[in-house]
């Protein structure tokens, strides 16, 4: 990841493994593996310290039913920053990740919800101002993922009145919390949605309440590293942003959208 950052003429890198600490998941970091992840990245950081700034971070998942705070679990490994995700819908009848093998994610509509598209969304949008209301973290991660199913499931309409609620609503928490939206190009780099997250009409929400947005590629392979930032910074120019965020030194910082990206 670090050399092929190089090629591409990055001067900054943040790592951002899956994590569910102190519990476990199946595509998540075990946690023993943690102190292990975060010694190897401050190592290679050292290492590359004179060609590159290297950041160790983590993408936490939040699941309330674990209960878990964030600056209680992570504080022992000092991260550098905190992307906070919500991929997880959850409820007496158990649990399915909403980015699953699409037949994993109607198995999961059918056996949670029973179809009811509505309830489910408006549940995941519940638990992302749930925890940017409850827990420190520096920006949220692909805060609209429940649509990456939707073209093919068509389990709600983005056009609906309600939904379009769920995003005002979530736009202002996320605004009122001081966080970080990443426009989020990982969808696009796997195939799985032909958008960027989030979408344009969230992307417009986001701008009027004054939450800030940065790129991210949600890279899980060293090509993709940059995938389709011209593309995340079109979608934030439509929407009116003239400026995005970026981490470095322990701080948000910003740099104007002037067409660097090139799109």
């Amino acid at each position: 990841m670090i050399e092929e950052a190089l090629k591409k003429n990055f001067s900054i890198l943040g790592f951002s493994s899956h994590s569910v600490y102190p519990h476990a998941a199946d595509w998540h970091m075990s946690a023993a593996s943690h102190q292990k992840y975060f010694d190897e990245i401050r190592s290679l950081a050292k290492e590359y310290s004179d060609r590159i700034k290297i950041y160790a971070g983590l993408e936490a998942d939040y699941i309330p039913q674990f209960a878990c705070d964030f600056d209680w679990a992570y504080k022992q490994f000092s991260p550098d920053y905190l992307i906070g995700s919500v991929h997880y819908l959850t409820n007496d009848k158990g649990f399915f990740t909403v980015d699953d093998k699409l037949e994993n994610v109607k198995e999961g509509l059918e056996r949670l919800y029973s179809n009811n598209g509505k309830k489910a969304v408006c549940e995941y949008f519940d638990r992302q101002r749930q925890m940017v209301k409850s827990q420190k973290i520096t920006i949220v991660g692909h805060a609209d993922l429940v649509r990456i199913r939707n073209a093919q499931l068509k389990f709600f309409d983005e056009g609906d009145s309600w939904y379009k609620k769920e995003l005002r609503a979530t736009a202002k928490a996320f605004a009122k919390a001081g966080v970080v939206v990443e426009i989020n190009t990982g969808g696009l780099a796997r195939g799985s949605i032909d958008d960027v997250y989030p979408s344009a009409e969230f992307l417009d929400y986001l701008r009027q309440e004054g939450a800030p947005i940065t790129f991210s590629s949600d890279a899980h392979t060293a090509n993709c590293l940059d995938y389709a930032f011209d593309r995340a910074e079109l979608a934030a120019v439509r929407a009116g942003y003239t400026e995005a965020a970026y981490f470095e030194d322990g701080q948000i910082k910003f740099f104007q959208l002037d067409g660097r990206l090139k799109y």
